[in-house]
């Protein structure tokens, strides 16, 4: 099947004229321009208004096009090109990938694509700094564990150093670390590196880290945070700060704690805290976003609350192979390698690298939305945080069965009972896309939860669904919510059926899925069970089948 010809220019689509012959370096160059960004499509021989005109008489062969892209860029960037016929002309859509890496002319000519401010795109020169933000993101360089030009050992500050040490005590960090002197920390947390004479010099990690604040204003000027809090957009809080990362974290925190409330809830001998927001979740979320922004791009990381939840957000979109559909399972990969190791081993941030499930479970345990990360594009990362009222019914349930099984629920079970909670009731095939695994292991995940007394299974056929179990709903005004979750029993599916059966002489099985909001197995269980009780009679076979009162109807 053909190409379509979309309907305007985007960051993926290109449009170019070719009546008057397009030449070779304007083609190679907006081809590599796409390969720089995302990749995408151009359509040779269409204007930039989407008007097909055609491909120049000199080009009607386009089997060389893919030839002569690959022999003038640097490396060889492979294309696929295919011919379209379009109102009557012939054009050509060349199919460009998305680089791994960078690609350049054989003149040494580095474009990418990019949205003006009015959402138009353009072609335009990939400066030195775009060239290393773009390695970072496909992890082919480690900006933060490379010295940087003009630091010296006097840069580094000896007070950021203690309180690296006190950090490692605070948060359970790598004990060995307490033991080691400056010269061998340094070393150990890729603070330092060793240059062509011998001599140290620090690294971005250091300065970030133990850096002096003079050091950083003139070494690293991208790096800069801000807490705000706006207040029925009246502004409460507004300030900007360049202090190293261990003094900012404990700054960010200082500040938000006035603005997070926190109450207690009984649950049996304990009290359980209810923050406003999570703080090891507000932690694990700043922490991520001082570590894993894009230091090349200008730009500070924002910290934001207001009246409907707290924003944080960093330069630098996702990195290469990361998507919001594979967050919380795909595998770490840091864009300052050499930082993120350092602050797992200090202790700041989740050791295993799956930050991004603590705070999953800052947010679900309190049956609170999850983390929402759709405002991410590919220049920023942007994480809300609702502040709704806490669940604490759902709280409750959740810390009596940690309290039974003496650890923490897994993060794909707070998944399923939060999606059980929103959803009322769930497939395993639903359940799947919510924890990003496949089918089988969504499956092992409601059985364990029916197991466990906190949800309940409906049918026994591919059809089998499930909803939160009575227990979950214990609090006063439970038991309505627990109804109403519930849906209707078989005994009010059943006299659905009769009562339509009743009025228009018959029922057919896709009638029964429409009327009881059931699924295909679900309504052929249904029935069969009504024809076994003589409740109905079957007449007909296949799609003319349908069903009549029985004698006992």
């Amino acid at each position: 099947m053909p190409p379509i010809l979309p309907q305007r220019e985007s960051l993926t689509v290109e449009f170019k004229s070719d009546r008057k012959c397009l030449s070779d370096k304007d083609l190679v160059e907006a081809v590599i321009c796409l390969a720089n960004a995302d990749g995408g499509e151009l359509w040779l021989g269409v204007e930039d208004d989407g008007t097909p005109t055609g491909l120049h008489t000199d080009r009607l062969q386009v089997a060389g096009l893919a030839g002569l892209v690959a022999a003038r860029t640097s490396p060889s960037l492979a294309v696929t090109v295919v011919p379209v016929v379009l109102s009557a002309v012939n054009v050509a859509c060349i199919k460009v990938p998305k680089a791994h890496g960078e690609v350049a002319t054989t003149g040494g000519v580095y474009l990418r694509r990019r949205l003006k401010a009015d959402g138009q795109p353009e072609c335009v020169a990939m400066l030195p700094h775009d060239r290393a933000s773009r390695a970072t993101t496909f992890g082919l360089v480690d900006a933060s564990a490379q010295a940087v030009a003009g630091a010296q050992l006097s840069d580094l500050d000896p007070l950021e150093r203690e309180r690296l040490r006190q950090c490692v005590q605070q948060f359970g960090g790598d004990r060995v670390l307490l033991e080691l002197d400056d010269e061998a920390l340094d070393g150990a947390l890729g603070l330092t590196a060793r240059q062509s004479d011998g001599t140290r010099a620090p690294t971005l990690t250091g300065l970030l880290l133990v850096g002096k604040e003079l050091a950083l204003r003139e070494l690293v000027p991208t790096h800069e945070f801000a807490f705000q809090v706006l207040a029925r957009e009246a502004v409460g809080f507004n300030e900007f700060r360049r202090f190293p990362l261990l003094k900012a974290l404990d700054w960010l925190e200082t500040n938000f704690r006035p603005y997070n409330p926190e109450r207690e809830i009984q649950v049996g001998l304990f009290r359980v805290p209810v923050p406003k927001v999570d703080l090891g979740a507000f932690r694990e979320a700043v922490a991520n976003a001082l570590v894993h922004r894009d230091y090349h791009r200008l730009g500070a990381v924002h910290v934001r609350m207001d009246d409907d939840g707290l924003t944080i957000s960093n330069p630098g979109g996702l990195m290469e192979g990361v998507t919001l559909a594979n967050l919380l399972t795909t595998e770490p990969r840091p864009r300052n390698r050499a930082l993120a190791d350092a602050m797992k081993r200090i202790g700041v941030v989740e050791r295993s690298g799956r930050g991004v499930d603590k705070i999953y479970r800052g947010m679900l345990r309190f049956g609170r939305p999850e983390p929402d990360y759709r405002r991410t594009d590919a220049s920023s990362v942007v994480l809300r945080l609702a502040t709704t009222d806490a669940d604490e019914a759902f709280l409750k349930s959740v810390v009596e069965e940690e309290g039974r099984l003496g650890s923490a629920l897994p993060i794909d079970s707070l998944i399923a009972l939060a999606a059980l909670r929103g959803l009322k009731r769930l497939t395993t095939d639903e359940l799947a896309i919510h924890i990003q695994r496949e089918p089988a292991q969504a499956k092992r995940t409601l059985e364990a939860l029916v197991e466990a007394g906190l949800a309940q299974a409906h049918g026994a056929t591919r059809g089998r669904t499930y909803t939160l179990a009575a227990s979950v709903y214990q609090a006063e005004g439970g038991k309505a919510a627990y109804i109403r979750q519930l849906g209707f029993s078989n005994l009010q599916h059943e006299q659905l059926v009769l009562n339509y059966v009743r009025e228009h002489g018959a029922i057919r099985r896709a009638e029964v899925i429409e009327l009881c909001r059931l699924s295909d197995g679900q309504a052929k269980d249904l029935l069969k069970r009504m024809k076994s009780t003589e409740l109905l009679l079957l007449e007909g076979a296949g799609r003319t089948a349908a069903y009549r009162l029985g004698p006992k109807g």
